[in-house]
């Protein structure tokens, strides 16, 4: 299997006073992969315009999704097996998910918040909290996938700030929730099984982690996922599924030099990931197993 990294500091996307500083996260975690299986998707310069949808920088975020629809298939075309997409903030996954969605892969979204909202709900207006929903089917036009991921393959796993409307919407659609006090490798493989899905996309929002550990956030929510249990639970899914997929998102460092910090962290979860190769590859590994 062949696993590929594609970065996309995209921050048009966040609502966080600290926006700015994902293009910087995005850059720290670049530094540290494997050049040769890594490319570097631009983002505008602008941050873009709403275009009547209700969505913020909705021009800018548009653009950013073409082009990494086309990274992609670029890279399938080439003989990739797995992209792991680094953000930037949780909008790069539109085009990362729909890239696989066709296959219903089960969709883990690791992540303090559902992201749930639609424009009409959101209180921001941001597209960070609208990622899932529109992935879901329910956005501008534009921006919903050909292919929807269906709600009985998502597995909402860390979340713990949910806004109304988001509870709303989870009561109804019946997806599948995993709290941090409740998670661990076992409770996640349970929840995956009980999907029917013979794939997994991981969406991991660094801010499922427990801010006490892991700085680099930009929207912390107290009461995360301990890293270690995070990434030994990556690590079963991924022994037990083909990887569809992964995305890193929301690192927020508030300097290149704090970013220091939380890297051996990032690294942990890169390497957990990258394992879903060495099944296949044996002593030929094409990413390094960096833990």
């Amino acid at each position: 299997m062949t696993i590929n990294y594609v970065v996309v500091p995209q921050w048009q996307g966040s609502g966080s006073s600290r926006a700015m500083q994902l293009v910087d996260g995005a850059e720290s975690i670049r530094g540290d992969l494997p050049s040769a299986l890594t490319r570097t998707v631009d983002i505008p310069l602008e941050a873009g315009d709403h275009q009547g949808t209700g969505v913020h920088r909705y021009s800018s975020l548009l653009l950013v999704r073409d082009r990494l629809r086309h990274a992609l298939a670029e890279g399938t075309e080439a003989g990739v097996d797995t992209h792991v997409t680094i953000g930037g903030d949780c909008g790069v996954e539109l085009a990362a998910i729909e890239h696989v969605s066709a296959s219903e892969p089960a969709v883990v979204w690791l992540d303090a918040h559902p992201d749930l909202h639609t424009a009409a709900t959101s209180p921001s207006g941001a597209f960070t909290g609208m990622v899932l929903r529109t992935l879901l089917g329910e956005g501008p036009p534009e921006l919903v996938p050909a292919h929807p991921v269906r709600a009985d393959r998502v597995i909402l796993a860390g979340v713990r700030s949910v806004d109304i409307a988001e509870d709303d919407y989870i009561g109804q659609s019946g997806i599948r929730m995993l709290g941090p006090v409740d998670f661990s490798a076992e409770t996640l493989l349970e929840a995956i099984a009980a999907t029917g899905a013979d794939s997994v996309y991981l969406h991991v929002d660094l801010d499922v982690l427990d801010p006490a550990d892991f700085a680099g956030l930009g929207s912390p929510v107290p009461f995360g996922i301990e890293a270690g249990v995070l990434i030994d639970a990556i690590r079963a899914v991924v022994a037990k599924y083909p990887l569809a997929g992964a995305g890193i998102t929301e690192f927020a460092p508030a300097s290149m030099a704090a970013a220091v910090d939380d890297s051996p962290t990032i690294l942990r979860l890169i390497g957990a990931l990258a394992s879903a190769g060495s099944h296949s590859r044996g002593s030929s590994a094409t990413a390094t197993d960096t833990e």
